[in-house]
């Protein structure tokens, strides 16, 4: 079978037949916000199938056969992830760098034998050397080693460009990728001790208000970050699906101007909530990395009128969706 398999060529660019689109992570923050587009522009031309943890376990190769040979997708979205907010990565590391290679040597390895025609992997800014110039491009990738906090997570990830190029150098696959920056949005992880960034702050902020309590951010509240709003990350992962064709990976991002530190974010988040005590910041605790500017110059030449969602409107949406949803939200 694999002798068979190897003189196969993919063709990304064949879309007589309908397209059958397998979302690995398909109900997370990502997952969601993509199906949400999905759902608002469909397509008769494609099939949609959105699998969670409970479909099978994606670090386990037989399980993961099982789900290709189930499904029959053409192409694939990978998505599913071990993830965490800062303070998990710095305790897990190894745990974040085993579970994730083995997810994804298993999802990669099983379009190959099923024959997808294009898969694309959601991969993150945490792989970009820690020692670097501003911004950060496509290029910089494996310039030097990534931030010591998450250093499990972001060379496992990393190591999915080099998948995708052996796979596409020995057997012709389109494998590609993509490198959002930090997402934020509806159906996110509120974990106060595993999320990231913005949902941890929302539901500390909801809890602080709800208490009567200082609202406690961790850190300087410096650091700066670009946040891209899930649902901006959807349309983008639809357009990369049907028309990105390269196979080295493309940063989807807001512009370098959109840079915000945690600070404002904070500020944003308590006006959203309607929260008016005091935000105080626990200086005992790390910022992690400073800064981590990405530039979108590649996506521009592509996508050049391409609106984002105003990081404020944005916001105002993730906060509104967290009150509304409290009692299902995962925390």
């Amino acid at each position: 079978m694999m002798e068979e398999l190897s003189a196969k060529k993919f063709k990304s660019d064949d879309h007589s037949e309908e397209m059958v689109i397998m979302v690995t992570g398909g109900r997370g923050l990502v997952g969601m916000g993509l199906k949400v587009e999905v759902e608002r522009v469909p397509s008769d031309k494609e099939r949609w199938i959105f699998l969670t943890s409970a479909d099978g376990d994606l670090s386990d190769m037989a399980a993961t056969r099982v789900l290709f040979e189930k499904h029959k997708p053409t192409h694939v979205i990978h998505l599913a992830a071990m993830v965490g907010g800062l303070f998990k990565n710095m305790k897990y590391k190894l745990d974040f760098l085993r579970k994730n290679l083995q997810i994804n040597d298993c999802v990669l390895q099983c379009c190959y034998e099923y024959k997808v025609k294009k898969c694309i992997s959601c991969l993150s800014t945490c792989i970009f050397p820690d020692k670097t110039t501003y911004p950060i491009d496509e290029t910089m990738i494996h310039n030097g080693p990534p931030h010591d906090s998450n250093f499990g997570y972001a060379y496992a990830k990393r190591l999915i460009d080099i998948q995708n190029k052996a796979y596409h150098e020995q057997y012709g696959c389109h494998f590609t990728s993509v490198i959002p920056t930090n997402i934020f949005g509806p159906h996110d992880n509120y974990d106060l001790n595993d999320s990231h960034v913005i949902p941890g702050l929302i539901h500390k902020c909801y809890l602080a208000k709800k208490n009567g309590e200082p609202l406690t951010v961790l850190g300087t509240g410096n650091a700066l970050r670009q946040f891209l709003y899930s649902k901006d990350l959807g349309k983008l992962l639809i357009w990369t699906l049907r028309n990105y064709e390269e196979i080295d990976p493309i940063i989807l991002s807001v512009g370098e101007e959109d840079e915000v530190s945690i600070k404002e974010v904070a500020r944003m988040i308590a006006e959203a909530m309607d929260f008016k005590g005091e935000v105080v910041h626990d200086t005992s605790k790390s910022d992690g990395q400073y800064k981590k500017t990405a530039s979108n110059a590649k996506l521009k030449k592509y996508l050049p009128d391409f609106q984002f969602t105003p990081i404020k409107q944005a916001i105002q949406e993730s906060v509104d969706w967290f009150v509304d949803n409290f009692e299902i939200a995962r925390k």
